[in-house]
């Protein structure tokens, strides 16, 4: 794909996220979008939020369960950078009208202590590098109309990631079972999604050693201090002003937000 035009795109996304406006599926204007040429278009698109004086705190890993993949028609996961502008904690409100067509997950954050590079990183070098974890909600949000995703479509919208929010509190992930850990999420106070961290790649451990391996692959690497959203433990739930959320996982704690 030419420069110009993955300039272009990432350009109109970039127009999207601000306006909070969505843009047709580029894969039905652009077929020939490879996922390369869509990572290409994620990177210039956060060039733009850079600029604008945003900071690269970490990075999330999307498309881990097999019903996504499936969804996706791929075999392999996504990932997209997280600013510090997208971050908020426990307690913080979140304006429903800073997003577009958001939907919230339930998932395990990692923050690293130090440097992981691949390749050849496995889930016992990621538990090593790594500080502690946390309950979080991701928020994903497509600037794409009405979710009409392929892998190349989210890969350019910066997997589709809108803002996140930590727990408050942070464990040492060498003392929770981090592949069975039952994570419950409430809407409103009713049960809207449930799971464990199997729904990860099988572990989240394994989710962050893939990063970790794609990143070496491309050159870069997961810094002492990233955050790493590691993927939904379970289903997407829908979220518009008024609503409010709560989530719970064993041995690492709980999250809430709630959306004005």
């Amino acid at each position: 794909m030419h420069p110009d035009l993955i300039e272009r795109l990432g350009d109109e996304l970039y127009a999207a996220l601000a306006d909070c406006k969505v843009v047709d599926p580029l894969t039905a204007r652009h077929p020939e979008i490879t996922l390369s040429d869509a990572y290409d278009i994620q990177r210039h698109l956060i060039t733009r939020r850079v600029a604008t004086g945003q900071r690269i705190i970490g990075k999330k890993i999307g498309v881990t369960s097999q019903a996504v993949m499936d969804l996706l028609g791929v075999r392999q996961p996504d990932f997209g950078m997280l600013t510090d502008a997208m971050l908020y904690r426990e307690g913080q409100a979140i304006d429903a009208a800073r997003l577009i067509q958001p939907k919230a997950e339930g998932e395990i954050a990692f923050r690293l202590g130090r440097r992981l590079c691949g390749p050849g990183v496995g889930p016992e070098e990621v538990l090593a590098a790594t500080e502690g974890v946390m309950a979080c909600f991701e928020v994903v949000d497509s600037r794409i109309r009405d979710w009409k995703i392929r892998i190349q479509d989210t890969v350019a919208d910066n997997a589709s990631c809108g803002v996140f929010v930590l727990g408050e509190r942070i464990v040492d992930p060498r003392r929770v079972e981090l592949l069975g850990c039952e994570m419950r999420l409430e809407k409103n106070g009713a049960l809207a999604a449930s799971g464990t961290g199997a729904a990860t790649l099988g572990s989240p451990l394994a989710a962050v050693a893939w990063l970790a391996n794609t990143l070496g692959q491309l050159g870069g690497a997961l810094e002492a201090g990233d955050i790493v959203l590691s993927g939904a433990l379970g289903a997407m739930v829908p979220v518009r002003a008024g609503d409010s959320l709560g989530m719970e996982i064993r041995g690492i704690g709980g999250c809430s937000v709630r959306f004005d």
